[in-house]
C-alpha cells in the first residue's frame, strides 16, 4: 500500500471498534493461514494511518482458543503494519493491578495448550516466509514500543502500572482459586487468555509488539472479597471505564514519532 500504517491495534473483549478512527476503509485479506477474525479497519487517527482488528470478531464470536492468531498478524503485516499494540482484557492478581487499571507488562508465562504457536506449518514456501524459527523470547515484548506506550500514558496524564508478568491461560472458562494461587506463586500479576501465542507469533513475524492490559476484574480469590462472583457485565463495565482514556493515550503514542 502506498502509505504505511503507523500502528496496528488489536482489540480484546469489550473493544470491538477504535474510537476516533476516521475515513475508515475495510480490508479482509486471506492469508496463507486462512482468514483473520474479521475485517481490518484502516483509517486516520490524529492524522496518522492506523489499523484496527477485533481479535474475537466484531460480534465476539471467537473464543480465545479458536482465534486464528497467525492469520490476524499475517493480515496486519500484509497491509503494511510493523508495530502492533495488543489490547488485552485481563484479571488482576497482585495488588497494583486492580479493576480499572491499565498495565503494560514486560514478561509473560504461557499456560495455554493445543494452540498453533509458530508460523511453521510443515511446508516451506521457498520465500523465507515459512521456516522453522527459534526466536529469542527472553524479553517477550518489544522494549522500544513498550517504553513509548508508557511514555505516552504519562504524556496524556493517564495512570499506568508499568511492568509485571502476564499469565496466559487456555480459557474460555475463568480460572479456579487454586490456579490463581499457583500463578501468583509463579510470579504472575495479570491473567488473560489471549496473550499467547500472539506475542510469540509477532516475534516470529518480525513485528514490534506490546501489550496494553486492561484490568476488568480481580482474578478468582485475588481481591478483597474472595467470594466475589465475576459476571460478564461487570467485565464489560470495567473495560469501558478503564479504556476511556485510550484515545488520548493513542494520540500521544502516535505523536511521539513511533512511525518515523
Amino acid at each position: 500500500m502506498s502509505e504505511s500504517i503507523a500502528l496496528a491495534v488489536i482489540g480484546g473483549t469489550g473493544l470491538y471498534q477504535l474510537a476516533g478512527l476516521a475515513d475508515v476503509e475495510s480490508h479482509q485479506p486471506v492469508t496463507r493461514y486462512g482468514a483473520p477474525s474479521g475485517p481490518v479497519r484502516i483509517g486516520r487517527l490524529d492524522g496518522h494511518r492506523v489499523a484496527f482488528l477485533a481479535r474475537h470478531g466484531e460480534g465476539h464470536s471467537l473464543p480465545p482458543h479458536r482465534v486464528n492468531y497467525r492469520a490476524n498478524l499475517a493480515a496486519l503485516k500484509a497491509l503494511g503494519a510493523q508495530r502492533v499494540l495488543a489490547l488485552n482484557t485481563v484479571g488482576g492478581i497482585t495488588e497494583r493491578f486492580g479493576p480499572g487499571v491499565l498495565g503494560c507488562p514486560d514478561q509473560l508465562i504461557d499456560y495455554t495448550w493445543g494452540r498453533v504457536s509458530t508460523v511453521w506449518d510443515g511446508e516451506a514456501d521457498g520465500a523465507g516466509g515459512n521456516e522453522v524459527l527459534h526466536v529469542d523470547f527472553g524479553e517477550p515484548y518489544t522494549r522500544t514500543l513498550r517504553n513509548a506506550v508508557i511514555a505516552a500514558a504519562a504524556e496524556a496524564g493517564i495512570a499506568m502500572a508499568a511492568g509485571g508478568c502476564y499469565g496466559a491461560t487456555q480459557g474460555p472458562r475463568l480460572e479456579t482459586r487454586a490456579e490463581i494461587a499457583r500463578m501468583r506463586r509463579d510470579g504472575c500479576d495479570l491473567v488473560g487468555m489471549t496473550g499467547m501465542p500472539e506475542a510469540g507469533l509477532a516475534r516470529e513475524m518480525g513485528l514490534d509488539y506490546a501489550c496494553l492490559a486492561i484490568v476488568a476484574n480481580w482474578a478468582a480469590g485475588a481481591g478483597p472479597d474472595p467470594d466475589e462472583v465475576i459476571t460478564l457485565q461487570d467485565v464489560l463495565d470495567n473495560v469501558a471505564a478503564a479504556s476511556s482514556g485510550l484515545p488520548a493515550l493513542l494520540g500521544a503514542l502516535l505523536a511521539c514519532g513511533i512511525a518515523d
